[in-house]
């Protein structure tokens, strides 16, 4: 069985997506990341039986948050098939003109995270020491989504209790230092994802991703560490249901 911990599906992103999701031998985790994909997760998780969701609200949106951004995500923490609060977290590479105001929503979810004991799905693009220094004061876990820092802060996370989730990117031949990560740090602190519909992983590279290629990303996890896939798909699949708390 596969599990896609990150993924982002939409029947506007996918025109076959009802194939898509039919043909994904295993479980998918939809992200949302402002109102609309919010609503679309909460829709896509009543529809299937193997998709579970995040809700949250992602760095770059938070200049569209209105009056009930928030009150659609805190409304349906208590759906059992809502998995996380997430995409979360703080993004200096794309937006940086409002840094403190990344931060202040940022831990305004992490709150909400304590509050109904839920794990975060973290998104941190050149600001992974303003996302450890907010995340330490929390005593949460979850997952450090698509993780492109240092094997040393990777360490750093994993201290407090948060996997390191790794996709496409790794199969990539200029991916050599995510590559050593991988081979450095347990498998026990490991989650898989696709990032769907981004990322594609070689040979698939530049086409639109599909949560099924999750199966590539352990191929290669399998092939940097010497071990056999199916060992890869074990643990990291029992990763993802002690994390989320899936029910499966």
């Amino acid at each position: 069985m596969l599990i896609d911990t990150h993924c982002h599906l939409s029947y506007e992103t996918y025109e076959n997506l009802d194939e898509i999701v039919k043909n994904m031998d295993g479980i998918m985790i939809a992200s949302g990341c402002d109102d609309k994909t919010n609503k679309e997760v909460l829709e896509l998780v009543n529809k299937y039986d193997n998709v579970y969701g995040t809700l949250g609200i992602h760095p770059t949106e938070i200049d569209k948050i209105t009056s009930d951004s928030f009150k659609i995500v805190e409304d349906n923490l208590n759906n059992p098939k809502i998995v996380a609060i997430g995409e979360i977290g703080l993004d200096y590479y794309w937006i940086n003109y409002n840094k403190d105001k990344q931060k202040e929503i940022f831990e305004y979810q992490l709150k909400l995270a304590n509050k109904y004991n839920k794990p975060v799905v973290v998104h941190s693009r050149e600001a992974i020491q303003d996302t450890y220094d907010i995340l330490r004061k929390y005593n949460l876990r979850g997952s450090i989504h698509c993780f492109s820092s240092s094997l040393e802060m990777a360490k750093e996370f994993i201290k407090l209790g948060y996997k390191i989730g790794i996709g496409g990117t790794l199969t990539f031949k200029n991916s050599k230092k995510l590559q050593e990560i991988v081979k450095e740090i347990d498998l026990s602190n490991i989650l898989i994802e696709t990032d769907s519909p981004y990322l594609s992983p070689d040979p698939f590279r530049g086409k639109k991703n599909k949560p099924s290629n999750v199966y590539y990303v352990a191929s290669k996890i399998a092939e940097l560490k010497n071990i056999d896939i199916n060992e890869v798909l074990f643990i990291t699949n029992r990763n993802a249901i002690e994390i989320f708390d899936l029910n499966i």
